[in-house]
C-alpha cells in the first residue's frame, strides 16, 4: 500500500468532490495527499473547483474512515487502482467521469488488448440465453476478456459462460467487496476470481442501492472496445450502459429480435436509430473490431525511406511491442499531449506506417 492511500480514499469521500472535480485536480496535483495540503487559496483558484468545494476540501476530518478502509483492503488483500496508477485501466481514462479509485480482487489484465462488455436483460428468453453462450464459446479463441455487472440474466449467463470457456471475466459491482449481490451469485464470484475479479468503485459496506447501478454501468461501458446488447427492453440498465458507451465513443452493437418482443425492443430501437451496430455472429464482431487482422511481415527496410519526427519515432517504438495498441496506451506510454499523439498518428497515417482500426485501436502495417 502506498502513503498516499489514505488520501486517495479520503478524495472520494470528500462532500462536493466528484469524479470529474477529483479529475481536475489531479491535472494540477502529483498526488492525491497534495490536494489536502495545497492552500484554500490555491484551490479555489483552480478553474472548476472554486470556493465551496475548496472549503469541502480543507474542512474535511474523516480520516478514521478512510483508515478503516485500509485494514479492510489490507485483511482481503484487495488492490487499489489510483486514476494515476499504471495498472488503472487505461481506457477508463478517456472518460470524463473516470472513478477516481477502483477496489479489485482478481487476476485478469484490466487493460488486455481486447476487451467486451456483454449485457441484456434479467429476465431473458431462451433465445437470449443461446445467442450469449454461443457468442462466447466461438469467442474462445480470440482470449477476449469478458465483462458484465454479475446481475441476474444475461450477466450471469455471460460470466458462466466465460468461466466455462476458460475465458477471463470481470464482474463490475455497484456496492462494496464485502457482499455479493445477488447473493445467489456467490459460487460464481468465487470461480471468477480464480480468472477474472471482481471490480468496483465502491467502498465497503456500500449496499448496492439503486442510485449505485448507473455509476456502476459507467465503468462496464468505457473499460471495454465495445458493448455488446444482448436482449433488453426499451428501458432498463442495458440501455443506459448503452448510451453511455456511445458517449464514451465505444462501438456499440445489438443483437436483433423480432418486432413483437419485448424483452428485444430495446436492441431494435437502438439499431433503427444508429445507436448499435446489428450483430448477427462472433465472426462479424471479430472483423469489425479488427481482430482477424494477420500482422503482416513488416519490412525493416522500409524505414529507411521514411522520415520520422522524434515524437512519431516514440509512437512506432510502442506499436511494434504488439500486434495493436489502443489509444490510451499510447498516451501512457509516450508521455506525450493527446494532441501531439493525434497529430503525429495522423502523419503516420499518411506515410502509410500506421493503420487505424475500430474501437480506437493502431497497428503498424
Amino acid at each position: 500500500m502506498t502513503n498516499d492511500l489514505l488520501y486517495q480514499i479520503a478524495l472520494t469521500m470528500v462532500p462536493n468532490i466528484g469524479p470529474v472535480q477529483a479529475k481536475i485536480l489531479l491535472e494540477h496535483y502529483d498526488c492525491a495527499g497534495s490536494i489536502f495540503k495545497a492552500s484554500k487559496k490555491d484551490l479555489e483558484n483552480l478553474e472548476g473547483v472554486g470556493s465551496i468545494k475548496a472549503n469541502s476540501i480543507k474542512a474535511f476530518e474523516d480520516f478514521s474512515w478512510a483508515e478503516d478502509e485500509i485494514e479492510f483492503i489490507e485483511k482481503y488483500k484487495i488492490e487499489t487502482l489510483f486514476l494515476k496508477d499504471k495498472g488503472y485501466p487505461q481506457r477508463l481514462l478517456n472518460c470524463y467521469d473516470s472513478p477516481t479509485l477502483l477496489y479489485y480482487r482478481g487476476n485478469a489484465d484490466l487493460n488486455a488488448s481486447k476487451i467486451i462488455n456483454i449485457i441484456g436483460t434479467r429476465n431473458h428468453t431462451d433465445y437470449g440465453r443461446q445467442v450469449t453462450e454461443q457468442l462466447v464459446d466461438e469467442l474462445q479463441s480470440q482470449q477476449v476478456l469478458i465483462v458484465s455487472g454479475l446481475a441476474y440474466g444475461i450477466d450471469a449467463i455471460a460470466h458462466k459462460s466465460a468461466v466455462q470457456n476458460n475465458l477471463c471475466t470481470v464482474g463490475v459491482l455497484a456496492h462494496g467487496l464485502d457482499t455479493i449481490y445477488p447473493p445467489q451469485h456467490t459460487a460464481l464470484a468465487k470461480q471468477m476470481l480464480l480468472n477474472g475479479g471482481l471490480l468496483t468503485e465502491f467502498r465497503k459496506e456500500t449496499k448496492p442501492d439503486k442510485h449505485n447501478f448507473p455509476r456502476r454501468n459507467r465503468i462496464v461501458a468505457g473499460m471495454a472496445d465495445a458493448t455488446i446488447v444482448i436482449e433488453t427492453a426499451v428501458k432498463g440498465g442495458s440501455m443506459i450502459t448503452a448510451e453511455l458507451a456511445n458517449g464514451y465513443n465505444r462501438d456499440v452493437f445489438a443483437f436483433p429480435g423480432k418486432v413483437t418482443d419485448s424483452k428485444s425492443a430495446g436492441c431494435n430501437y437502438l439499431i433503427k436509430n444508429n445507436k448499435a451496430i446489428l450483430l448477427e455472429n462472433s465472426e462479424q464482431l471479430v472483423e469489425t473490431l479488427g481482430w482477424s487482422a494477420k500482422k503482416p511481415k513488416r519490412k525493416e527496410q522500409k524505414e529507411l525511406f521514411i522520415s520520422l519526427t522524434n515524437d512519431e519515432q516514440i509512437l512506432v517504438d510502442i506499436l511494434k511491442e504488439k500486434e495493436t495498441v489502443h489509444i490510451d496506451e499510447l498516451y501512457l506510454k509516450s508521455g506525450l499531449t493527446s494532441s501531439t499523439v493525434a497529430a503525429a498518428i495522423l502523419s503516420l497515417e499518411f506515410q502509410n506506417v500506421l493503420a487505424s482500426l475500430p474501437g480506437k485501436m493502431y497497428k503498424l502495417l
